[in-house]
């Protein structure tokens, strides 16, 4: 599977594909060319999703009730950031 190909997928396409693979890689019965074969497309496909949620996850912003009585946005992991 081509890097543009995948850039194609939706999200749930491609995590699709991941677990297809995934259950062929843990059935053991794939000859070792193509397990390698297939485990780098996984590795692709496991980037690609990757990277689909973190940038959903910047998206996400969390409403708060400031000291003020107001309400104020703040991004979902800030208060992750204090860990």
């Amino acid at each position: 599977m081509k890097h543009e190909d995948i850039e194609k997928l939706s999200f749930e396409e491609a995590l699709q594909k991941l677990e297809t693979m995934v259950r062929e890689l843990e059935t053991g019965q794939t000859k070792l060319d193509d397990a390698v074969e297939v485990y780098e497309k996984a590795m692709a496909l496991k980037k690609f999703c990757e990277e689909k949620l973190k940038a959903a996850e910047l998206k996400i912003e969390k409403i708060e009730e400031a000291q003020n009585g107001g309400l104020v946005l703040k991004p979902f992991d800030e208060e992750n950031a204090d860990d």
